[in-house]
């Protein structure tokens, strides 16, 4: 947050600049409270988390886009330091991003590496990756900039929009984009949880179909066999060994031996 006008020594610092710092002051603040509200409406719309990323990059494009200006935007995430682009406001965004892969650094690798936003203004004039600057350059990439998306354990990510225009980013929309950078990455913590949540969920509902298709098939099995719940179990497992197939593919060959009908392996209730 930018410091108050210093009024010591005759400096300016009129009511007119206190304002004018006020007003400032106060559309940050509406504009943090915009993003909060879009972003929270991202993850309750989206149907999935590929969806929410690429509503994200579309969203940061058209967000973060100087006055006149426009911008590609696209997310990268980084696992195991593995950088991934896991979605593009455009095709060409995408592939910006990707290019990048084929160098041993680049802006987005070490914005998500040091954790600080990274400003190239003209790629002609680079001297940090100028081979990635010059390959970037032939696509009709002048500036870039790289904001860090602060994440959880091991996993790191960043924000990267790119602008055909040399010194395509003011201070002020370095600014917005570190600010709309801090929100966006509270919500992806989120959405990766929520992700979380859902596979573990999907885990568990598969665990719990193949667990009702062998309790069934133990079921078959000692009617069958006239036999305890424990030898059944051990004959399936037996089955399963030497046939080298998984357990619930055999239980559902028992079940299926005796009804066609597949809700009899797979039924589950939530």
């Amino acid at each position: 947050m930018d410091a108050l006008p210093n009024t010591a020594d005759g400096l300016p610092g009129t009511a007119d600049a206190l304002s004018g710092t006020a007003d400032a002051l106060s559309g940050s603040a509406a504009f943090r409270d915009g993003i909060v509200s879009s972003l929270q409406d991202l993850v309750l719309q989206t149907a999935d988390a590929e969806d929410f990323f690429k509503e994200l990059a579309v969203f940061s494009a058209s967000l973060l886009a100087p006055p006149g200006g426009e911008v590609i935007c696209n997310v990268t995430v980084a696992r195991r330091k593995r950088p991934l682009t896991i979605a593009s406001s455009t095709p060409r965004a995408r592939e910006m991003d990707e290019l990048q892969y084929s160098f041993r650094d680049a802006p987005c690798l070490s914005a998500m590496r040091t954790g600080e936003t990274v400003y190239v203004g003209d790629v002609a004039s680079e001297r940090r990756w100028p081979e990635y600057a010059r390959a970037v350059a032939v696509h009709g990439v002048r500036s870039l900039l790289c904001v860090p998306l602060e994440l959880e354990g091991d996993s790191s990510a960043a924000l990267n929009i790119y602008s055909s225009a040399v010194l395509g980013f003011s201070v002020e929309d370095i600014a917005r984009a570190e600010l709309f950078g801090e929100q966006s990455a509270k919500t992806l913590r989120l959405e990766l949880r929520l992700t979380q949540l859902r596979d573990a969920k999907e885990d568990l509902e598969a665990a719990m179909k193949s667990r009702t298709a062998i309790d069934i098939a133990v079921g078959v099995i000692m009617a069958q066999n006239r036999c305890g719940q424990a030898t059944a179990m051990t004959i399936l497992r037996k089955a399963s060994n030497s046939r080298n197939i998984k357990l619930r593919d055999v239980a559902a060959g028992v079940i299926q031996s005796i009804s066609p009908d597949p809700e009899l392996r797979t039924h589950f209730d939530e």
